[in-house]
């Protein structure tokens, strides 16, 4: 059997959730698991983060896969609603929604009674210049001191554009926006804090934090690693080496021939490829790792396959290599393919073996 193995990590995800609580210790955590928990598995990782206070997702069907699980936590669409008719099947499952534009809103005051009597919070976004989803100043205060008098309970939910980057300068103005409509909203619930912004400004953890990545042992952060960050690596992706060559001076590998060795050398391929979600196009050098020891991915990645440098090395046939996880870190992978460990980790095929450890 081809032994490409996706390993999930459970108490490494408690751990990560564990740092979240420390970092925001007055806050309550909406763990984000959109997009199949971030590629690990949503099944697997919704039982590690049975102690969260919430969870995120992106859409409904997201969300009726964790009631279907048996999870009664809140549970907070971050997109919102597309039709009137999801909001039916919000109530009956006691889903949270964020209101982002006139027509989410219009839909939510046809059920206006219903959702008040469920006790749901709504979630109203600020577009404060990221300029993707949410209401702008001065209508977002309208919207919300307008939700309020009617009787429901508002969160004033924002998103950072920068938050990775200490001098951008919309951040400043985004934080200002923020306190300003919660200013004029008060008393209003607050929530603007993702991964990064967690780390950077824990004065702006309010109710809500919505940490995403970090729970998953990747960092937010392009010079910080999840080591410096005290985080740990959630999931490990392996395989196995199914065959050794020795090749001489001159010999190329793989497709369009775009390695040629430059001395005699030992090479082994190792069962992974682009169909199992292991990308195919490096900029920069990549670098698996044998037992803790990094060695050059050669040649280019095929859809099932993928040569390796084992010169030196004691690799003989079944020997199993990390891909990334605690050795070769995810976002290390990222970085060499000109991309970030979240895009690595949500492209997961569902072609890996996959385990619980």
């Amino acid at each position: 059997m081809r032994q490409a193995t996706v390993y999930i990590d459970t108490a490494a995800l408690q751990y990560n959730l564990n740092r979240v609580k420390q970092l925001a210790p007055n806050a309550k955590v909406v763990s984000m698991v959109k997009a199949n928990a971030y590629g690990h598995g949503v099944k697997d990782c919704l039982a590690a983060l049975s102690s969260t206070d919430a969870f995120g997702v992106a859409c409904l069907e997201e969300a009726l896969e964790i009631r279907e699980l048996g999870y009664t936590q809140p549970i907070t669409l971050i997109e919102g609603v597309f039709s009137s008719d999801e909001m039916a099947q919000v109530l009956e499952k006691d889903i949270e929604v964020v209101i982002h534009h006139q027509a989410q809103l219009n839909w939510l005051r046809e059920y206006k009674d219903q959702y008040i009597a469920k006790n749901l919070k709504v979630w109203v976004k600020l577009n404060s210049g990221m300029n993707r989803l949410g209401f702008k100043v001065p209508e977002i205060i309208e919207v919300i001191n307008s939700l309020k008098a009617e009787g429901f309970t508002c969160v004033l939910a924002m998103h950072f554009a920068n938050a990775d980057s200490d001098q951008h300068p919309l951040n400043e103005q985004q934080k200002n926006q923020f306190l300003q409509v919660k200013a004029a909203c008060e008393p209003v619930m607050g929530s603007c804090c993702n991964s990064a912004a967690i780390f950077k400004w824990p004065e702006l953890n309010f109710d809500f934090v919505r940490p995403g990545i970090m729970l998953y042992g990747a960092s937010p952060f392009a010079d910080k690693s999840v080591k410096e960050l005290n985080l740990k690596p959630v999931m490990t992706f392996t395989a196995e080496i199914i065959a050794l060559n020795h090749i001489q001076a001159g010999e190329s590998v793989g497709y369009g021939s775009t390695f040629t060795a430059e001395t005699e050398m030992d090479i082994a391929i190792v069962s992974i490829g682009y169909g199992d979600g292991y990308p195919r196009a490096f900029p920069k050098q990549n670098y698996v790792s044998i037992n803790g020891t990094l060695t050059c991915v050669i040649g280019r990645v095929a859809m099932d396959m993928i040569a390796i440098d084992v010169t030196g090395i004691n690799a003989p046939l079944g020997t199993v290599i990390e891909l990334w996880g605690k050795d070769r870190l995810v976002d290390e992978v990222a970085e060499a393919n000109g991309t970030i460990g979240y895009e690595l980790l949500c492209r997961m095929s569902a072609r890996p073996i996959r385990k619980k450890i």
